[in-house]
């Protein structure tokens, strides 16, 4: 039981969350005579080390997510969730948000293809919740900073907000809330080519120098202000702002994390030296759950494709699910770090 419990912590501390990277750019700045215990060095090794770790496993998770993905082009995957109804189809459609893009601003278009195939609006609902909410991705970065316990009962509370977002929307009939140009549109069915290996690597690489480039600005401010937070911030106001001692701690963060836009990578930094400041873990998941899901720039794409009304419903279930998820994690914290 320990030699699995070393192996287990070796590959969170070491593989995943590259501590040995850490102390090798402290050392290398140590050489050139920089004190990584002070304010400057320290931000200086967070912002270093941080860029690199995120960089590295944003290049890795996004060349194997989008090999999984290549076996699921948009034809193929309204197929899929064609077969099913009901909230076996919502399932399914939350589980094959995981495999989909890292972004919501990625999502919508998909989603908008979905709708115009005819799928069930519920079900499309369940596929927006999930995509940037609880992809694959989110796993792995949550397991190098949280561990594994904290990322494994993160997703599956997503997932049962995408289940429960689209099951809700499915009830209450707001088809009539999507834009005419959505429910009139003709979807071609396409035949899907067989893609060889070396298409499905050299496709998996083009996505990944794609989102690399279109992340990296997000992955530097995201990182920029987790290493300010870190080494600059006072200890004392985050916890009295954001800590115990502050009932609404879960909405403050929330409400905050919505105006912003940025994926699981530009934010995962901010939440790391949110936690190390002394947040609490229910309000540090709650505001990455809220700018990954519900950031403004997505919201406006949102809006030309569905109503208000069916938008006011979507944000106002994913907010209380997200301050939900996130005063259940502030209550059972003892249980996960």
């Amino acid at each position: 039981m320990d030699l699995l419990r070393n192996i287990w912590d070796f590959f969170q501390y070491q593989i995943l969350g590259m501590k040995w990277l850490n102390e090798l750019i402290g050392g290398c700045l140590g050489i050139f005579g920089i004190d990584i215990t002070r304010k400057v060095g320290g931000s200086i090794q967070f912002f270093i080390y941080d860029m690199i770790k995120i960089m590295i496993l944003l290049g890795i998770l996004i060349f194997i997510i989008s090999y999984i993905q290549s076996h699921f082009p948009p034809e193929r995957t309204k197929k899929i969730l064609g077969r099913f109804r009901g909230l076996k189809a919502n399932i399914i459609a939350a589980l094959l948000g995981t495999v989909t893009p890292f972004c919501s601003c990625s999502s919508i278009p998909l989603f908008i293809g979905f709708t115009s195939a005819g799928l069930s609006l519920g079900v499309t609902f369940s596929f927006l919740i999930s995509s940037p909410m609880v992809d694959l991705g989110s796993l792995v970065l949550l397991m190098s900073i949280f561990g594994g316990k904290v990322a494994i009962v993160y997703v599956l509370l997503g997932l049962l907000i995408a289940v429960t977002g689209g099951t809700i929307i499915e009830k209450l009939h707001l088809e009539n809330q999507t834009e005419d140009f959505i429910r009139e549109a003709k979807s071609i069915d396409l035949p899907q080519d067989e893609l060889s290996k070396r298409d499905r690597c050299k496709y998996a690489w083009e996505q990944v120098v794609s989102t690399a480039k279109k992340v990296f600005p997000y992955v530097v401010v995201g990182v920029g202000i987790g290493a300010f937070i870190h080494n600059w911030i006072p200890e004392e106001m985050v916890v009295k702002t954001l800590g115990t001692g502050n009932p609404f701690g879960v909405m403050i963060a929330t409400l905050c994390g919505i105006p912003m836009y940025a994926d699981i990578f530009g934010c995962i930094s901010i939440a790391e030296a949110l936690l190390a400041k002394g947040a609490q873990l229910g309000v540090v998941l709650s505001f990455m759950m809220a700018v990954t899901t519900l950031s403004l720039p997505s919201m406006i794409m949102l809006k030309k494709a569905i109503k208000p009304r069916l938008l006011g419903v979507f944000i106002a279930i994913c907010t209380i699910g997200i301050i939900l998820v996130g005063y259940v994690f502030n209550a059972f914290q003892y249980l996960f770090i």
